[in-house]
């Protein structure tokens, strides 16, 4: 019988259970398992929470209870898990009335939110993929706002590694990536910025502490400081000097910003441009999780500033051509000309910009820079510039290559994107008119590592639909695209066809939402590299500036391009992913073929 007395239910007669030793109660609860052992009664969840087999085919000894699947072990009067891989079993209340043994079904977690949340910390902590996907999936079911549960992994990640990482710039990328994203890719997003966050700071030292100083100083004063402590490689200094900065509640984020981005350029393309981008994702984490958590997340990129080789010292930038003495040459030129230059909001010439800086001479590069700002380009439209030139060297990536050079080209892209987020970040200083000029050295380098990337487009791939080639054998509707290019992502060496299928969708005019939406899922089912994140992330933020025009169709055919020349893979995490999808809705795997 099942007569419910005070939310207790009857589950059978003592005598019935001592002789069986375990039964499962079923009813309009989750099934219960009921075990008879050592003269005392228990009654748990009768599904394991790590894949959600049966608990009743296990065993029990000495107070432990162990799943049979995957060996699972859990202490019998409390539900709790010996293997943090796996999860605590939820517990029920049990009586025993007139030798009639009765159980109070339960919610299976009374406070979810709480619960997943220490979980997700768990799966963090060790590294465990499906507790973390588990976790991030209860979360949001839980009703976690998405922005709360990237809060709480980009503050671990900080706080327990040693300096900035993949993980953190992967999350970020991601987290950018959310308000574009259908219900159902911000799941993956999350699981996949958190699992990355979790591999990164595996075995890693955590975060030490370090105090502001204890005087206030203005900002330039501390400026000319960090630029110091990095030029001579001391890192204790550099993070006590950002540090009182942020500690002085007068200092805006654009002045943080320029703080450190004025630092970074005094090496050329830093650390391959990896210096800069780090920068300019820990300031987009800041915007997505609040620049209150300032003094956690801007000192964790001092110490990559502080030791980062810069171009300056590489052969390349130094023979035939000095590029280097080139640059230096330039700023001091342009911190001139844009002093006297008049500006307005009405340049447009960005896409003439990046033709030039396509070009094959360096000198007439720079002089093309310096004729915009005559001409009344802001630092930002020169980053602007600069990302779209950079985004061609993606969508002309000569197939003649080796493969190993996408990454070359990746980078200068990623890199010139982070230049362009960074010189609106800093010229959004109403009250300086030329504050990005702080930033405008990154350009000349962009323009610089542009130009020494031109072999990448020898010979050019042709872009869609260039020279009168017709599109029009390829679908036409949103779905049969969409289709189509996850397809071609499934399939090896399908750059062509991707970037064609792109170029399709746009030129059809169809809502770009729906095609970035496919090129996040095509992402997000791989086990990525980290420039993927990177490249998709820079598409989406640049293909904005420009929408669906020639410029923006060449952006996300570069995206389209560098993702299919890097798929397929062997989707384990997306199964992963899908697992705990699966077990969170009641589904039973090992039932299932």
């Amino acid at each position: 019988m099942d007569v419910p007395t005070s939310d207790f239910v009857h589950a059978c007669s003592l005598a019935e259970l001592k002789a069986k030793g375990r039964l499962v109660l079923h009813g309009r609860h989750s099934p219960i398992l009921v075990v008879y052992d050592e003269g005392r009664v228990f009654a748990l969840d009768n599904r394991c929470p790590h894949l959600g087999f049966p608990l009743d085919r296990g065993s029990v000894e000495d107070g432990i209870l162990t799943c049979h699947w995957h060996h699972a072990r859990f202490d019998l009067a409390s539900g709790c898990t010996f293997d943090l891989w796996a999860d605590d079993v939820p517990n029920f209340p049990v009586e025993v009335r007139d030798e009639q043994v009765w159980i109070k079904p339960s919610l299976a977690h009374a406070d979810a939110s709480s619960h997943w949340r220490g979980r997700l910390d768990d799966g963090l902590a060790h590294n465990l993929s499906l507790v973390i996907a588990k976790a991030v999936r209860g979360q949001l079911t839980a009703g976690v706002p998405a922005p709360e549960i990237l809060r709480q992994v980009a503050l671990f990640a900080v706080q327990n590694r040693d300096g900035w990482g993949i993980g953190a710039t992967i999350l970020t990328a991601l987290g950018n990536l959310l308000a574009v994203l259908p219900e159902e890719e911000i799941y993956l997003a999350l699981f996949n910025g958190a699992r990355r966050v979790a591999a990164d700071c595996d075995g890693e030292a955590p975060r030490r502490k370090r105090d502001p100083l204890a005087s206030r100083h203005d900002l330039s004063t501390l400026q000319r400081w960090l630029r110091h402590w990095c030029a001579v490689r001391h890192r204790e200094a550099a993070e006590r000097t950002l540090l009182t900065a942020i500690a002085a509640t007068e200092t805006p984020p654009t002045g943080l910003a320029r703080l450190l981005y004025a630092a970074a350029t005094d090496r050329a393309f830093a650390d391959g441009g990896h210096s800069l981008d780090f920068i300019n994702k820990a300031c987009e984490c800041l915007d997505l999780i609040g620049w209150e958590h300032a003094d956690a997340v801007l000192p964790s990129v001092v110490g990559q500033m502080v030791a980062a080789r810069g171009a300056e010292e590489t052969t390349v930038w130094r023979h035939p051509i000095d590029l280097v003495a080139l640059c230096d040459k330039a700023a001091a030129d342009l911190e001139e000309t844009f002093e006297t230059a008049s500006h307005t909001d009405g340049w447009s010439d960005h896409a003439q910009l990046s033709a030039a800086l396509l070009g094959d001479d360096p000198n007439s590069i720079l002089a093309a820079l310096k004729a915009a700002v005559r001409a009344g380009a802001s630092p930002a439209d020169l980053g602007r510039s600069l990302a779209y030139a950079a985004a061609l060297r993606v969508a002309r990536f000569g197939s003649a290559n080796e493969h190993a050079d996408w990454e070359t080209a990746h980078h200068v892209f990623t890199y010139a994107n982070a230049v362009h987020q960074a010189l609106k970040r800093i010229g959004r200083d109403s009250s300086e008119p030329n504050a990005g000029i702080d930033g405008v050295r990154g350009v000349l380098h962009g323009a610089m590592a542009v130009y020494l990337t031109r072999y990448l487009n020898v010979p050019p791939a042709r872009l869609p639909g260039e020279g009168g080639e017709s599109l029009d054998e390829l679908p036409d509707t949103i779905e049969d695209i969409g289709a189509a290019l996850l397809g071609a992502f499934n399939r090896q060496r399908q750059v062509d066809t991707a970037a064609r299928l792109v170029a399709r969708n746009l030129t059809l005019g169809h809502p770009p939402e729906a095609l970035i939406a496919t090129l996040a899922h095509a992402l997000l089912r791989e086990d990525a590299g980290f420039h993927a994140y990177q490249m998709l992330d820079a598409g989406v933020r640049q293909f904005g500036e420009w929408g669906n025009t020639d410029q923006g169709r060449h952006i996300l055919v570069a995206v389209a391009r560098y993702l299919a020349a890097h798929s397929p893979t062997e989707r384990a995490m997306f199964q992963t992913a899908d697992i705990a999808r699966r077990l969170l809705r009641g589904g039973q795997l090992h039932n299932e073929v």
